[in-house]
């Protein structure tokens, strides 16, 4: 061991430098590092993101409102184009009460033809 001090009070020493630039060696292992990634754009937190609005999904079977452009209430598959925007959602069971009871079916989708009107 010819080159360390003989004496603990010295290699006490010496270990405590050793330690104390080994700790600053991985500091600066770690900057390096942290410049060399590359940089990505920071992304703002979830709720300062605008919200997509979500689809609601589509009903089985819709009932169309009575307005301008539909004189009477229909009846319509929840696909049907000819529903329009005005479509309520329903149950199958309402669907066919409401055919049962003299709504009209929509004459595209044809919904009394699945529902099985009587």
């Amino acid at each position: 061991m010819g080159d360390l001090p003989p004496d603990l009070e010295r290699l006490r020493t010496l270990e405590t430098w050793l330690a104390f630039s080994l700790k600053r060696v991985r500091e600066e292992i770690t900057a390096v590092e942290r410049s060399a990634q590359p940089r990505r754009a920071p992304q703002p937190p979830a709720a300062a993101r605008p919200a997509r609005p979500r689809r609601t999904p589509t009903p089985d079977w819709g009932i169309s409102a009575v307005g301008i452009g539909a004189p009477v209430a229909e009846i319509h598959r929840g696909d049907c184009f000819a529903g329009g925007r005005s479509l309520q959602p329903i149950s199958a069971e309402r669907a066919r009460a409401e055919l049962a009871d003299g709504v009209q079916a929509c004459g595209t989708c044809r919904p009394d033809n699945v529902l099985n009107r009587p």
